[in-house]
């Protein structure tokens, strides 16, 4: 077990943070609420700690089962403390209006860092509970009103970052915190929005200096968090919405190469993609992450591209001819492993990797299994008739034939693993309607079900459920038919006529053209225009993308 999931560890990265809250409101107690009971204080503080790591614990387990991760919740918790109280001390120290303790503090900070590295839970949890752990650090006449700013400013910023994609965003929501916090400075009467006569210029400018305040907090909590962001994802090995929108870009080294080099597997990467991320918004996954990944899922392919029936001519030679199947299973299930290889050598993020590797599972290649399967049974009807010796049959292990894996373990990497085979499959679809693209759908997830290639993941039947429905949503949109286009001698005919038709119209003095009467015979039903468009047929080697 490693230090990131080490139980002693957790336990006493927890002790440390129920111990460390307890003496930062032991050394805060000469102005807080618990200046006549000090160890009362300390206790109390202990308390509110242990609370929040039993609900971080209970209630987060994607925080909960990481250490790195408690370190990055609990320290940021302890960190927001200090911030508070030096402020407040600083405030006092200067002699600055008691209102800008409330203008200054950056209650949004620690909230939306979590709730952007981690998600919206982990950034509510982390709002409540910087709310009350920096009350008891504050001066006691200041104490409620900092509960009441904290949690809306926090609230406030935490939505406005949900599924945060352009750094923009970051700053609209330190500035909507800002703002937050100078309303409600002026709801408690902190500051007096409409200055008497007598002072109205002093009013003006104090409350100038406040909005200024509150602007400028707002504006430098962005920056601090967009500034921390990609140090924090690199130590805590967190990825982001933002950083996976970086990494989308279609101008990767891997990705032109995989364009030039294999245009087909290429093709079905994006529409892969497609597939996976439409999937993942009705599920509730991370769609940044299933559609990147999902571009690079198929990378190891670059090894040998012609081996895969996308990258074939149709009509041109197929390599695979000419090997036996457990040759051909081999050079296919290699392109994992060398797809592994190629995105450590790149250096990609480590989630894709996983799902680069995880994306067949340890599933059949099942069409040269049974092509194997196939020419033994022929080679056995030699022996029988005596043509040849029962000593040369080839011997078939399944084994031999299924990919390493592992199995997917993320709901993710789940999903993209469904979008593959499905996306493959659909190539083979003649004439596809929505009941042919729905039963195969469902057939193919319900092999892989049955095959227990998503028993490692958390996807429930309800998402099984949203995601055939999102596959068959997309595939129809792709596969629909088109109308036969008129050829160029027939527009151009057509055209020639309704240009007579239009001069004769509008009076021109060209002469009529004479033609010879022209019998007219009954008319006939009109036949039906619109004639559906094939796909081209694939072989059933499909099977192997």
């Amino acid at each position: 077990m490693t230090l990131d999931r080490s139980v002693l560890v957790r336990l006493f990265l927890y002790l440390v943070f129920c111990a460390g809250v307890g003496v930062m409101v032991l050394r805060a107690a000469s102005d807080t609420n618990f200046a006549d009971e000090r160890t009362y204080g300390a206790l109390s503080g202990f308390v509110v700690a242990a609370a929040a790591v039993a609900i971080l614990h209970s209630l987060h387990e994607n925080v909960s089962h990481r250490n790195g991760r408690i370190i990055l919740v609990l320290g940021g918790l302890a960190g927001h403390m200090a911030v508070v109280r030096g402020i407040s001390l600083m405030v006092d120290a200067n002699d600055m209006a008691g209102e800008m303790k409330f203008l200054l503090i950056p209650f949004a900070l620690t909230p939306m860092v979590h709730a952007v590295l981690l998600g919206r839970g982990v950034g509510t949890f982390s709002t409540v509970f910087a709310a009350f752990l920096g009350s008891m650090v504050m001066p006691k006449q200041d104490a409620l009103l900092y509960v009441a700013v904290s949690l809306v400013c926090g609230l406030v910023a935490v939505q406005a970052v949900h599924k945060v994609r352009k750094r923009v965003q970051l700053l609209r929501a330190g500035v909507y915190s800002g703002v937050a916090a100078l309303l409600l400075c002026i709801a408690f009467g902190r500051i007096d929005p409409v200055p008497g006569i007598t002072d109205h210029m002093e009013g003006l400018k104090d409350a100038g200096l406040s909005s200024l305040a509150a602007l400028g907090t707002g504006i430098v909590i962005a920056l601090l968090v967009s500034g921390m962001l990609p140090v924090l994802e690199g130590t805590f090995q967190l990825t982001t919405d933002i950083s996976w929108l970086e990494l989308s870009d279609l101008n990767h080294k891997l990705l032109r190469r995989l364009q030039l080099e294999a245009p087909g597997t290429f093709h079905h990467s994006l529409v892969v993609a497609s597939l996976a991320e439409a999937a993942a918004e009705a599920v509730g996954a991370n769609a940044a992450m299933c559609r990147v990944s999902a571009y690079y899922h198929d990378i190891g392919k670059l090894s040998k591209p012609e081996y895969f029936i996308e990258n074939q001519v149709e009509g041109g030679e197929n390599p695979h001819d000419s090997l036996t199947p457990t040759m051909s299973a081999l050079i296919i299930i290699a392109h994992v492993k060398d797809g592994v290889d190629l995105a450590v050598k790149h250096k990609l993020n480590p989630r894709v990797i996983d799902i680069i590797q995880e994306h067949h599972g340890d599933s059949l290649v099942s069409y040269f299994y049974r092509r194997a399967q196939e020419q033994k049974k022929a080679e056995m009807e030699k022996v029988e008739k005596g043509l040849e010796n029962p000593e040369d049959l080839p011997k078939i292990d399944e084994k031999n034939f299924r990919y390493p894996g592992p199995r997917p373990r993320t709901r993710e990497s789940g999903i993209v693993s469904l979008a593959d085979i499905v996306e493959s499959a659909s190539r083979s679809l003649k004439k596809p309607t929505p009941a042919k693209i729905r039963s195969m759908v469902e057939d193919l997830i319900e092999s892989r079900v049955c095959d227990g290639q998503l028993d490692e993941c958390t996807l429930t039947l309800r998402d099984l459920a949203k995601v055939k429905d999102s596959f068959c949503a997309t595939l129809r949109s792709m596969l629909h038919t088109r109308i036969d286009y008129p050829k160029e001698d027939e527009r151009s005919t057509v055209g020639r006529n309704k240009s007579d038709l239009e001069r004769r119209h509008n009076g021109s003095k060209t002469q009529p053209i004479k033609t010879a009467p022209i019998k007219t015979a009954p008319l006939q039903p009109a036949q039906p225009a619109v004639t559906p468009q094939q796909p081209p047929a694939t072989t059933p080697q499909q099977s192997a993308n």
